[in-house]
């Protein structure tokens, strides 16, 4: 049995995840997002695969946690960054985490996917995301193909640059889940709740209200249907981005389960 985890918040390494889950076959996907709420997290399997998107060069904070405080019973480790821009140097932060518990059979790979992060470049252009897309399939293949032959490498363990900007951005996340704005347009449809990894989210006198829980991962900012959440130079009414081929149904009900079997 091989088993998945996957942090995703709008639907690229979900959809990655999934896709390798379909590849392999006999397969088991578990959200990070849920498994990290566990006292305890053993990871027993004939291989671990970890699908994680890249944050200001570095690893989620929950991914990151959620590794730390993992023990890993298992021969082989593969590990795959989704990235819009550059992935920087989130495998080497990674793979620091992984030597630091004495792991060595590991492969790291890269699969570039669509950019989500508004505030910063703003929604996808129609034919980028199109050839994002057709990348983030071919590499997604790829990884599949890596897992199921075992490959194993490494990466380049200094990244002082991406060090530098994940600190800064670890840093802001405690208090950017502060700076979201809720329109009076918000008509309580609770689906950023729903379909947040981390359930930072909770509904109070009909408004979402964002804790100090949120990763800021932006799903909120771009599936809400109304488009009623601010951030930034995320004005309202900007148009958002999910993957394509991910509901929002389906990332509700994964951010709601345990599991997924495949």
């Amino acid at each position: 049995m091989i088993k998945i985890y996957y942090f995703s918040g709008t639907g690229n390494s979900f959809w990655s995840a999934k896709k390798i889950a379909q590849i392999i076959g006999n397969c088991e996907l578990y959200n990070i997002g849920v498994e990290a709420r566990k006292k305890k997290i053993i990871l027993t399997a004939e291989k671990i695969v970890l699908v994680f998107p890249s944050y200001a060069y570095g690893l989620p904070l929950i991914v990151s946690r959620f590794v730390k405080d993992a023990e890993f019973k298992t021969p082989y480790i593969a590990a795959f960054v989704t990235y819009g821009s550059s992935p920087g140097g989130t495998l080497t932060a990674l793979s620091r985490i992984l030597k630091r518990k004495n792991i060595s059979i590991s492969f790291f790979g890269r699969i570039p996917s669509a950019e989500n992060y508004l505030a910063i470049f703003g929604p996808p252009k129609t034919k980028k995301l199109e050839r994002r897309l057709l990348m983030q399939r071919s590499a997604t293949e790829e990884a599949a193909r890596c897992i199921i032959a075992g490959n194993g490498n490494s990466v380049n363990a200094f990244r002082p640059f991406s060090a530098l900007i994940s600190f800064l951005f670890s840093i802001g996340v405690k208090i950017f889940y502060k700076r979201y704005r809720i329109s009076a347009g918000c008509n309580a449809c609770g689906i950023c709740k729903k379909i947040c990894p981390v359930s930072a989210i909770v509904m109070k006198d009909n408004r979402p209200v964002f804790t100090g829980k949120c990763e800021h991962c932006q799903g909120c900012i771009d599936i809400c249907p109304l488009r009623a959440i601010q951030f930034g130079r995320v004005k309202f009414g900007t148009p958002g981005y999910r993957h394509p081929d991910v509901s929002i149904s389906e990332l509700a009900l994964n951010n709601a389960e345990e599991t997924v079997n495949s």
